[in-house]
C-alpha cells in the first residue's frame, strides 16, 4: 500500500534515494523495483533486517532492474549520516509525526537532498487525525506514538522556511480513515470485535487485489481521498541556488 505517487516525485532509474522512517519498507521497495539506488533508513533494527531480506529476494527474482543497488542504514532522523546534497529523492513517510524536534528533522532532510532534487513528506491529515485522538485515548498516548497533529499548513509552512518550494498536494487512503475510527471507537488493541475484522479483511483484500488496485475500491477511494484521505502527501523541490 503506498502513500506515494513516485511520478509526480519524479524518481528515475539511478536516482539516489533515501526513505527516512523507513519501517517495512513499502515505498523503499517500489523505489529498488523502479531501478533506484536505495537506502531504507530507520532506527529500529529488527525492521531493517527484514528489509534487506527483501531486498536480496527481489534481486534473486529478477524484480529489478539491471544495476539498481538497494541497503539499509540504521540511524536517528535527527542526526543522518549522510554528506549534504547526497540524494536526489527524499522521502519521509508518516515520521514527523512521532518527533519531538520536528523542525530539526526536516532540516536533516533537507540537507541531505541535493539542489533541484525533490522530496515527498506524509503525515496523518488534521480531520481524520483529530476524530481519532477524540475517540481514543490509547490512540496516539503510546510510547512512540503521535505527539501533535499537524495541518496543512503548518506542516507545508515549516517545510517552506526549510528552503523548500511546495509542488503538490494530496491525500491517501480514504478508506482507512473510518477503519481506524471505528478501531477507536472499540478499542485500538480489540482486533477481534466483528465489525473491525470485517472492514480489515475488505482492506486487506483490496490491498492483496492485483497489487493493492482493485477498480472499485480505487475508484472510491479516489473520490473520497479529497474528504477522507487519511494521509496528507506533499511534494517538494529543493531550489537550485
Amino acid at each position: 500500500m503506498l502513500t506515494i505517487d513516485f511520478d509526480r516525485l519524479g524518481l528515475e532509474p539511478g536516482d539516489r534515494a533515501i526513505d527516512v522512517g523507513a519501517g517495512a519498507g513499502r515505498h523503499s521497495f517500489e523505489m529498488y523495483r523502479r531501478g533506484a539506488d536505495v537506502i531504507a533508513f530507520d532506527q529500529d533494527a529488527d525492521e531493517l533486517a527484514n528489509v534487506l531480506d527483501l531486498f536480496g529476494a527481489m534481486k534473486e527474482a529478477g524484480e529489478v532492474p539491471e544495476g539498481a543497488s538497494a541497503d539499509i542504514k540504521e540511524g536517528d532522523a535527527l542526526a543522518l549520516p549522510f554528506a549534504d546534497g547526497e540524494f536526489d529523492r527524499v522521502i519521509a513517510s508518516e515520521i514527523l509525526e512521532h518527533v519531538p524536534a520536528d523542525i530539526q528533522a526536516i532540516g536533516e532532510l533537507v540537507r541531505v537532498l541535493r539542489p533541484g532534487g525533490t522530496m515527498a513528506v506524509t503525515v496523518p491529515r488534521w480531520f481524520p487525525e483529530v476524530v481519532c485522538w477524540k475517540l481514543s485515548d490509547d490512540y496516539h498516548n503510546t510510547p512512540g506514538g503521535h505527539i501533535r497533529i499537524y495541518s496543512d499548513k503548518e506542516l507545508i509552512g515549516k517545510l517552506q522556511n526549510a528552503g523548500l518550494e511546495l509542488e503538490g498536494v494530496d491525500y491517501a487512503h480514504a478508506l482507512h480513515s473510518p477503519y481506524w475510527w471505528l478501531k477507536c471507537a472499540v478499542g485500538v488493541d480489540n482486533d477481534q470485535n466483528p465489525l473491525v475484522k470485517a472492514y480489515h479483511q475488505v482492506l486487506v483484500w483490496d490491498i492483496m487485489k492485483t497489487r493493492g488496485y482493485s477498480t472499485v475500491t480505487r475508484l472510491a477511494e479516489r473520490a473520497l481521498n479529497p474528504v477522507l484521505g487519511k494521509s496528507l502527501v506533499l511534494y517538494l523541490r529543493k531550489p537550485v541556488a
